[in-house]
């Protein structure tokens, strides 16, 4: 990633929907841009911290703050151009919960937990990968708006529900549910999605672009569901990259890296828990880059530099975030262009 994830100047590794669309101009726009930290110091602390799920309004966002022990679901309120200290949200905390996702009109927030379906169950174990993780299992659940506050959280189905390692939820207008679970044969996570229908949500169907061996996760739909980012280690092995890919009369294309300007640079980089905003174009994800330092230093900087490392700068993950728009503008350019 480009020091201090800071302006960046070029659009490195342009390949596959920027080649096509915009013949080596790498999207002019996405040229000056490069991801910010999201509320540094507050929301992006010295703890990890993942999954922003914003209300309607972009005025609250509920997010997962976590460590290697412990993890709860955060909620933080906008105050003018700042945000407030988060709290633990009313409906999480005695569990492990992770991974909020808000419906788009804010009626309804999804989000995975350990927490077991009955009262004295065992916590929920889980299994990926060829591996066996206690007390680490998920499943979805479902809270829903009450006036100011939140009813009771409620187990989705089975038709959701049919592991006990299903995570990171993402909601469609209509409410059709994205989520990823693990193959059953490679254990690799795929993604999903379940059509809501008639106030039911139906059976499971796979998306076609993660086929169980390569990794496919974190999926962030568009409410419209004309298109979805999401990661994978397609590419890079040893980590994650953000791909984006277009829905087009029901027919999904395929994926397109969103490029190094974004992911980073190098084997290692590691870009998850992809969201969308409010606005439903500015991209957040998160990941665990940390500010080159260059020595020697100034003592000016060596404070500077320990000041950031004591807010949030420290290795763990933080939440970060860009606009979509300029690869959705080269998409819906290509569009009119091919006459669809």
């Amino acid at each position: 990633m480009k020091s201090n994830r800071k302006i960046v100047r070029e659009l490195h590794g342009c390949t596959g929907l920027v080649l096509l669309l915009l013949s080596g101009a790498c999207f002019g726009a996405a040229a000056q841009m490069a991801p910010e930290i999201f509320a540094p110091g507050v929301i992006s602390t010295t703890a990890s911290e993942q999954s922003p799920a914003f209300s309607a309004d972009g005025n609250t966002v509920y997010f997962t703050r976590r460590s290697g022990a412990q993890s709860a679901i955060m909620v933080s309120h906008r105050q003018g151009s700042s945000w407030s200290e988060p709290q633990i949200a009313p409906f999480s905390g005695i569990w492990r919960d992770i991974e909020p996702t808000m419906a788009p009109d804010g009626s309804f927030l999804v989000f995975a937990s350990n927490r077991p379906e009955r009262t004295g169950d065992p916590l929920l174990d889980g299994a990926w990968g060829g591996k066996v993780y206690p007390g680490r299992g998920g499943n979805l659940w479902k809270v829903s708006r009450q006036g100011a506050g939140w009813g009771e959280a409620m187990r989705l189905p089975a038709t959701v529900n049919s592991m006990t390692a299903t995570f990171a939820p993402s909601i469609a207008a209509d409410g059709s549910l994205y989520f990823m679970r693990p193959d059953v044969v490679t254990g690799k996570f795929r993604l999903y999605r379940s059509q809501f229908r008639g106030g039911r949500y139906e059976e499971a169907t796979l998306l076609p672009f993660t086929d169980g061996t390569r990794g496919g996760v974190d999926p962030a739909v568009a409410p419209d569901e004309s298109f979805l980012v999401f990661s994978s280690n397609r590419e890079h092995p040893d980590g994650n990259d953000l791909f984006i890919v277009f829905q087009e009369s029901g027919r999904w294309d395929e994926p397109h890296n969103l490029g190094t300007a974004v992911n980073g640079e190098g084997d290692a980089r590691n870009n998850i828990e992809a969201r969308l905003g409010a606005d439903h174009h500015t991209l957040y994800f998160s990941n665990t880059y940390v500010t080159s330092v260059h020595f020697p230093r100034t003592p000016q900087q060596a404070v500077q530099d320990l000041v950031r490392m004591q807010s949030w700068d420290n290795g763990n993950e933080n939440i970060w975030f860009i606009s979509l728009g300029p690869w959705l503008d080269a998409h819906r350019a290509a569009a009119a262009r091919s006459g669809r």
